[in-house]
């Protein structure tokens, strides 16, 4: 397997595939899971010709169990650290609920800077803040992300199955079949990373504010979300970024849940497909 270590000691597990000389797309996954969730877009792209690359962010999936440096600024910099280790230029990052976070610092920080990257696309991304703070009255309360963490700390096992098996996926909905393969697949992403990872994750995605983030990217960026996302709600998250940014395409799906990129893969593929060949 092959892993790059950071200037802290992390040692981060990436993928690569396709042709060296190929347009890379790299992948960034939401909490509290690894680079496999990419799955159905990482082959889907490189059917297209894309060169794909996804990392486990630090303490999750296949990367070290490190104890320090969960939060969103370690997060950017140990993507730049595979960005530069695989000198990956006209890059497109694709970043998933935390992994938008992390995207749009890494972006914002080091990729644009560097002339790394074309474009970007946040999916179901967390808000530009998410905690409700006197500055942010719209955010979710503290208490919500304090009971997180109580219930990950008593038994992560059973708290990642509720998660997967209801909200994330809209599985708790009437009239949705629940799919038992595609909640045991993300119990075995969360499971397989660090309890301390997670529980300390929850404060990196909750809890930091990137506006500035967001105003300082320039590269066109593709903002996509559904309007039945029980886990980030929409208007506080993507209606927001796109506000936010200077270069923005915002769609909204009708009914989809936070986990649309597994549930609804064969919409979503090709709406992303579609704004990187613009």
């Amino acid at each position: 397997m092959a892993f790059v270590t950071t200037d802290d000691g992390a040692e981060i597990y990436y993928k690569d595939w396709g042709s060296p000389e190929a347009q890379p797309i790299m992948f960034h996954h939401g909490w509290p899971l690894s680079s496999d969730d990419w799955d159905a877009q990482m082959l889907y792209f490189l059917g297209k010709g894309y060169r794909v690359i996804a990392s486990d962010r630090r303490g999750h999936g296949r990367s070290s169990q490190i104890g320090t440096g969960h939060d969103m600024d370690h997060y950017a910099s140990d993507a730049s650290a595979v960005v530069e280790h695989l000198d990956l230029r006209n890059a497109i990052h694709i970043g998933h609920s935390t992994g938008g976070g992390q995207v749009a610092r890494y972006v914002a920080q080091y990729g644009q800077p560097q002339g790394r990257v074309a474009k970007a696309v946040l999916v179901s991304s967390v808000p530009p803040l998410m905690v409700q703070t006197d500055a942010n009255p719209e955010g979710t309360p503290i208490s919500v992300f304090d009971g997180f963490r109580e219930a990950l700390a008593a038994n992560r096992a059973e708290f990642f199955q509720a998660v997967a098996s209801g909200p994330f996926y809209g599985f708790n909905r009437e009239g949705v079949e629940l799919s038992e393969p595609v909640v045991a697949n993300w119990w075995r992403q969360g499971m397989t990373g660090s309890a301390l990872a997670h529980y300390e994750g929850i404060k990196a995605f909750s809890e930091t504010d990137q506006t500035d983030d967001l105003k300082a990217i320039t590269v066109p960026v593709l903002v996509i979300q559904g309007d039945d996302d029980q886990v980030v709600p929409y208007k506080d998250a993507s209606v927001k970024q796109a506000e936010l940014l200077s270069d923005s395409t915002l769609k909204i799906y009708e009914g989809f849940p936070h986990g649309m990129l597994t549930t609804h893969a064969d919409v979503i593929n090709p709406d992303i497909l579609a704004f990187i060949q613009q």
